[in-house]
C-alpha cells in the first residue's frame, strides 16, 4: 500500500528527531519536537490546499451573489446555523484552518453567527471521531458526542449572531477580496482564476504563518510535558468541579477530535466520567490556546472573549448534563 503524504511527513519527522538528533521516542523533548515538526508541515500543507481551494471556488461565487441569496432568506438565520453546523461534521477542517475559512465566509457575506456555527462544529465534530467513538464506546456515546457538538455550535452561533458583533471583526478581513474576478462583467478564464487563487493564498498565509507556528509550538510543549494522567488525577467522578477542571486542562492542549479520542478512552478507564471526558475532548478541539491565537488574528479581543465564554459555557453544561444522564 502506498504511503500517503502525511505518512511520508511522519516518517521524515521520526528520522530527523530520533535518528539524526538522537532523541528517545519516549522522551518529553523527543515527543514534543516530533509533534512540532510533523504538525507544522502537515498544517501548512492543509492550509495551502484549503486556502487555494476556497479562493478558487470563490471566484465562481461573488460576495454580491451570496449576499443576494441570503437576503432572499431573511428570517431563516437559525436554519443557516443548523446547516452550517451540519456542514461542519463532514468537512475535514482542524482548528488551525479557522482563519482562512473565517475570512472566506465573512467576505462571502455569510452572517457572522452562521459562520461561527461552522467554525465551532468543524473542529469539534467529525466523521472520523464519530467512527472511533462508536467502535470504542458504542452508538449511544457516539450519538451523544455528535448531538452535543451540534447543539453547542448552533446555540453559540445564534447567540453570537444576535449580539451584532460584526464591528469586532478585524477591519482587514472585510477588505480582503477572495475571488474578486467573479465580480467582473466577463467570465474570467481558468488560468486567471488559478493565478488569483494562488495570489490570494500567498497573501493570507503571509498574514497568519507566525500565528500558526506559535500555536503549534504551544501545542507541542503541552503534548510533551503535560502528563496524560493529569486529568484523571484532578477530575475524578467524586469531584463536583470535574467538568470545569477538564475544560481548563483541555484548553492549553492541541489536537483534533480523532487524535484526542485514544486519550478519552484511557481517561474513562482511569475513572473519569464520560461527560467529563467528552467535555475535555470538546475543549481541546474547539477552545485550544493555539486556535485562540489564530482567531485573534481575525477577531478583536471582545468578540474573542465572547466566543470563548459562550462555547466554554456550552461545553461545561453538556459535560454536567451527560454525567447526570449516565450517572
Amino acid at each position: 500500500m502506498k504511503s500517503t503524504v502525511f505518512e511520508v511527513v511522519q516518517t521524515a519527522a521520526d528520522w530527523l528527531v530520533y535518528t539524526v538528533l538522537g532523541l528517545a521516542p519516549a522522551s518529553q523533548a523527543g515527543s514534543a519536537l516530533n509533534f512540532f515538526i510533523y504538525d507544522t508541515v502537515k498544517i501548512f500543507i492543509l492550509l495551502l490546499v484549503i486556502i487555494y481551494g476556497i479562493t478558487f471556488l470563490r471566484s465562481f461565487f461573488t460576495p454580491e451573489k451570496t449576499r443576494a441569496w441570503l437576503a432572499e432568506r431573511k428570517g431563516s438565520t437559525f436554519v443557516g446555523n443548523i446547516l452550517a453546523a451540519l456542514l461542519g461534521i463532514v468537512t475535514p477542517f482542524c482548528s488551525c484552518s479557522a482563519v482562512p475559512l473565517f475570512i472566506g465566509f465573512v467576505e462571502a457575506g455569510i452572517p457572522l453567527g452562521v459562520t461561527f456555527s461552522f467554525l465551532i462544529a468543524a473542529p469539534m465534530v467529525n466523521e472520523v471521531a464519530l467512527g472511533l467513538l462508536y467502535g470504542l464506546f458504542g452508538w449511544q456515546i457516539a450519538l451523544t458526542y455528535i448531538a452535543a457538538g451540534e447543539i453547542i455550535a448552533i446555540v453559540a452561533g445564534v447567540v453570537i449572531g444576535k449580539l451584532g458583533m460584526e464591528k469586532y471583526v478585524e477591519e482587514y478581513v472585510y477588505q480582503i477580496k477572495v475571488g474578486s474576478l467573479g465580480a467582473a462583467g466577463a467570465a474570467p478564464t481558468l488560468p486567471e482564476r488559478l493565478k488569483e487563487a494562488w495570489a490570494g493564498s500567498v497573501d493570507i498565509i503571509k498574514r497568519i504563518w507566525i500565528y500558526v507556528v506559535i500555536g503549534i509550538a504551544i501545542g507541542a510543549l503541552m503534548h510533551g510535558w503535560v502528563p496524560a494522567g493529569a486529568l484523571a488525577a484532578y477530575a475524578g467522578k467524586d469531584n463536583p468541579f470535574a467538568v470545569i477542571i477538564a475544560v481548563l486542562i483541555g484548553i492549553p492542549l492541541y489536537s483534533n477530535a480523532a487524535g484526542v479520542i485514544p486519550l478519552v478512552s484511557e481517561l474513562t478507564r482511569a475513572g473519569v466520567a464520560m461527560g467529563t471526558a467528552l467535555a475535555f475532548m470538546m475543549a481541546v478541539t474547539a477552545l485550544s490556546i493555539p486556535e485562540m491565537i489564530l482567531l485573534r488574528k481575525v477577531l478583536k479581543p471582545k468578540l474573542l472573549a465572547i466566543f470563548i465564554g459562550v462555547v466554554g459555557t456550552g461545553i461545561i453544561f453538556v459535560g454536567y448534563l451527560f454525567n447526570f444522564m449516565m450517572g
